[in-house]
């Protein structure tokens, strides 16, 4: 997927459990493993506020977009090449 979650990096500088993020943000560990381990779908801004509101950081330092060869050739883009 070429959203990439960065749950784990937070929750290392802020040296907290996941246990403790989940309890804290209102989630259940087993939701939050699942949007952790980028197996989510979707995530509501109201759970994303509450992750960044917990982790005191903004809402790029959990979530980047990474370009996929998948995405690459949906876009149509390759290397090399030119638009007339």
């Amino acid at each position: 997927m070429p959203i990439a979650v960065d749950i784990d990096v937070m929750l290392a500088k802020r040296k907290m459990s996941v246990g403790e993020l989940a309890e804290r943000v209102g989630i259940t560990p087993a939701n939050l493993a699942v949007l952790k381990n980028g197996r989510a779908k979707a995530v509501r801004f109201s759970t994303l506020a509450a992750l960044c509101e917990v982790l005191e950081c903004q809402p790029g330092d959990l979530l980047r977009w990474e370009e996929t060869e998948e995405t690459e050739e949906a876009s149509g883009s390759t290397a090399g090449s030119t638009m007339a």
